[in-house]
């Protein structure tokens, strides 16, 4: 009878009954558990115990799992139950009273003053967003202090999984009305914060505020944990709400504010940079210890607006949403994100490691193999930009050929239409997405030195820079995969040069461009070459965590990898506005792929500088002007091979190139409209539609009249239209500088 008696507990316990989702959840937080840990308890994934908490559509665990979480709910809410709601209002007696407190157990102390409820707070606006994981996973334990404002939960976490940095990598701080002061952090978390002056905040911050992010990388260190400051916060704190023109001009507020002054008092230091939009107060390391906090100031111009959009404008809740999503798929931001793209490869490849352990069991700092290391290197003469100290012999006013300057850049090339396409009824732009991350994705970069070498045998293999005459390459006869095909050579741009000019003898090229004039059929001689034997695919993690976050978010935002091509036409239509906050991230994380790859010739920024004389970012092992030639080499070569496979299948040519967006003329009025497609296959190595890098999208469509026109216009029978096609304003010529 035991073993029926057990058979009928099961099939009880297999229909228990279980509280609604808010239940759940509050039951959970309120013992302080994280998603992983029950998770890991009830042997499932993390996302199924999200699913079961989900408000708008929850789950229901079955089998043995229901019974054990069931069982899990039961005995939390012995301990913790459900709170006494609050009489009623009358119906003509309005109340403005707060509803009662809910508190969440303590099992540690919080500092004196660090007074905080668990309570939805309805000073943090609510966003009404599409469903992001990030959002809906957002739990953070708060067992470590007494008590913690919980807000809507519009926030993206980081890895929660270190308790060191359970409440998130960055928290916004701002001031109510009641003059409380308050960090907001990812996942709707609020905490108050007791710091009556900046040093002190800085020290609440890493005492207290658990803020930080895991390093990204074995040998790398953790991100230091960053704080935005609103302006209410700013004057809470002595600081000014806008910098002055002068200031602006600096960088920095004045060694001698008051702030800065109180800073050093109490032992903080600041980076060469000083006090700006993007400062960073800091003590000396002690051992592995580090005792750093970041400051980002939004209405000082940290936030870029030409890649993060309105964002330094949002409320503290969402701001502190987009960074977070920013930074738990890409990196705690360390600046601009052009800054944070150079970062982000640093923090993938730190430049040393810790050593074995030496006969006294001791261990030493070392070369990370697979690092551009900690020592900068110079480049090859050709690849140094003008200016560069390398080049201080030469003549004041001398302007150096391509036969003495290596010029990767990406296309600007357009041509007028013929006579065929300007029967055609509209111009239609296509732009490869993520066109300079997909170019880094498994190239080979030199890693050191350059060696010079005298008539080498080129080898596609070796990344470097050569001299070498591709004026011979006939885009008329040109190898497409094995087959040899004739094209209109005078309707495609040159793949040699950004201006799609055909060269006229010996320049300079990066390995990819050598080695695509060999892929089309021709044979190369280099009179002389730059390599580096010391290399390796450096890019690629950094290329992969930048890819992983643009398609996470894009999800977010409806546009899903394994859309067809209709599909994901549609899906892209409005996207951005399906939740403004999530596009901006889009946004950021495409500007920090370009704007890394820049960092990595960076030019004088001021500075006093004169030609011939050293600038500050030469003094990096990230000035790597060859690495950022590779890219883009790789990027117009790829983009180029495309163009050469449709118009061998097809017979269509581009009318105009700018960078990633080529644009067509056709009948149609998009890219399915002559994008060869065969029951739903793209055109093998030819443009494909898609949400993935290097695969295209449709970047805008006009009228061929209106590309007429335009050209009429401004007397400009080449005028690049692919500027222009995503909206068709005009108000002037744009050399593209």
């Amino acid at each position: 009878m035991s073993e029926l008696f057990d058979a009928v507990d099961a099939l009880v316990a297999s229909r228990a009954p279980l509280p609604p989702a808010e239940e759940r959840k509050r039951l959970r937080q309120a013992h302080g558990l994280t998603l992983d840990e029950v998770a890991g308890a009830l042997k499932v994934r993390r996302a199924t115990v999200s699913g079961w908490e989900s408000v708008k559509k929850p789950t229901e665990p079955r089998g043995p799992e229901r019974e054990a979480y069931a069982r899990l709910l039961d005995k939390l809410a012995e301990l913790y139950p459900a709170p006494v709601a609050a009489p009623a209002a009358a119906p003509d007696m309005p109340t403005d009273e707060p509803a009662p407190a809910e508190r969440t157990p303590s099992t540690g102390q919080a500092s004196e003053g660090t007074a905080v409820t668990a309570h939805e707070d309805t000073r943090a606006p609510v966003t009404a967003a599409a469903p992001d994981p990030a959002s809906t996973a957002g739990n953070t334990s708060t067992s470590h202090r007494p008590h913690a404002r919980r807000a809507a939960p519009a926030g993206a976490p980081a890895d929660r999984a270190d308790p060191r940095f359970e409440n998130g990598p960055l928290a916004v701080v701002d001031v109510d009305t009641d003059g409380q002061v308050l960090a907001y952090c990812t996942g709707g978390l609020v905490l108050d914060v007791p710091a009556k002056s900046l040093p002190s905040l800085v020290e609440w911050t890493l005492k207290e505020a658990r803020l930080g992010q895991p390093r990204l990388s074995g040998p790398g260190k953790d991100a230091d944990p960053l704080l935005v400051l609103t302006e209410a916060a700013l004057r809470r704190y002595g600081l000014p709400v806008a910098l002055t023109e002068e200031e602006r001009l600096a960088g920095r507020i004045p060694e001698g504010h008051k702030v800065v002054k109180q800073l050093v008092r109490a032992d903080w230091k600041l980076t060469k940079r000083g006090f700006g939009p993007w400062a960073r107060i800091y003590r000396p390391a002690q051992g592995s210890e580090r005792a750093c906090v970041q400051l980002c100031i939004p209405s000082w111009h940290a936030l870029d607006a030409r890649h993060w959009g309105g964002a330094g404008q949002l409320p503290p809740t969402e701001l502190a949403r987009v960074l977070g999503v920013y930074a738990s798929r890409v990196m705690t931001p360390r600046g601009s994100t052009a800054v944070t793209g150079l970062e982000l490869m640093t923090a993938l490849h730190p430049p040393t490691r810790a050593s074995g352990p030496d006969p006294a069991g001791k261990r030493h700092s070392e070369h990370n193999p697979g690092s551009l290391g900690k020592d900068p290197v110079d480049p090859a003469p050709c690849e140094a930009p003008d200016g560069h100290p390398l080049l201080a012999d030469l003549p004041r006013f001398h302007v150096r050929g391509p036969a003495e300057k290596l010029f990767e850049e990406a296309y600007d090339w357009a041509r007028p239409m013929t006579d065929a396409e300007c029967m055609r009824r509209h111009l239609v732009g296509i732009d490869v997405n993520m066109a300079f991350a997909a170019g880094a994705n498994g190239l080979v970069v030199g890693l050191g030195a350059p060696t010079h070498v005298k008539a080498p045998a080129f080898d596609p293999k070796l990344p470097g820079s050569w001299l070498v005459d591709l004026s011979h390459v006939d885009l008329s006869r040109v190898k497409a995969g094995k087959e040899w095909v004739e094209l209109d050579g005078d309707l495609l741009p040159s793949p040699f040069t950004p201006k799609g000019e055909r060269p006229e003898g010996p320049a300079w090229y990066a390995t990819p461009t050598v080695a695509y004039a060999v892929e089309l059929g021709y044979d190369v001689r280099p009179i002389e070459a730059y390599v580096r034997y010391d290399n390796g695919r450096y890019l690629d993690g950094w290329y992969q965590r930048l890819r992983d976050a643009y398609l996470a978010t894009m999800a977010d935002l409806g546009v899903h990898a394994d859309l067809t091509p209709a599909d994901f036409l549609t899906a892209m239509d409005g996207h951005r506005e399906r939740d403004p906050e999530l596009a901006v991230v889009v946004s950021a994380i495409k500007a920090t792929v370009k704007g890394g790859l820049g960092k990595l010739r960076e030019r004088p920024r001021g500075e006093g500088w004169r030609p011939g004389r050293p600038w500050h970012a030469l003094a990096r092992p990230t000035w790597r002007p060859d690495i950022r030639a590779a890219v883009i080499s790789r990027t117009r070569i790829n983009l180029h091979r495309k163009i050469v496979k449709h118009a061998a299948f097809t017979g269509q040519y581009p009318v105009a190139v700018l960078s990633d967006c080529v644009v067509y003329a056709t009948d149609g009025t998009g890219p399915l409209d002559f994008l060869p497609y065969r029951d739903g296959r793209p055109l093998p190595g030819g443009f494909k539609l898609g949400v993935n890098p290097g695969l295209v999208k449709h970047e805008g469509t006009q009228t061929v009249l209106w590309g007429e026109e335009v050209r009429d216009r401004f007397d400009a029978p080449e005028l690049n239209l692919a500027r222009y096609i995503k909206d068709g304003a005009v108000t002037g010529i744009d050399n593209g500088e």
